[in-house]
């Protein structure tokens, strides 16, 4: 293991979090941490992951996309962001490819995700 892998595994570690394991087409839901003025609440955002970037290393990403009100929205969240309080799986997608942006130009029907029914976890490693 490089020095750079040691220490991003060192911070990984020190943050404490247990990120489930998701890919593109899974919906999940996000507890993310609102601030309004001096009160601080947990907003669930749930939606479908249409991406994963820089895997699940410190630098980690993911986008969720959920239709609010008739209009996509998109919002990018950093895997290991301290105002992420928690990532639930809701259910599996079955998608063979790892950008769905697809499905920015799909509405109703078109932009449905097959749900995987046989679902077996990595084992070993989470995340």
């Amino acid at each position: 293991m490089d020095l750079i892998a040691q220490l991003e595994a060192e911070q990984i570690a020190s943050l404490g979090k247990t990120i489930p394991d998701f890919k593109a087409g899974d919906t999940i839901r996000v507890g993310y941490k609102v601030t309004e003025g001096t009160r601080t609440r947990v907003q669930m955002y749930e939606g479908v992951c249409i991406s994963r970037k820089n895997g699940s290393g410190i630098a980690g990403s993911f986008t969720v996309r959920k239709i609010s009100f008739g209009e996509g929205v998109e919002r990018v969240f950093p895997l290991f962001s301290t105002n992420i309080e928690s990532i639930e799986v809701v259910r599996r997608g079955r998608v063979r490819r790892a950008k769905l942006y697809y499905l920015r130009s799909r509405r109703g029907k078109s932009a449905r995700i097959a749900e995987v029914s046989n679902y077996k976890p990595k084992s070993g490693a989470e995340a």
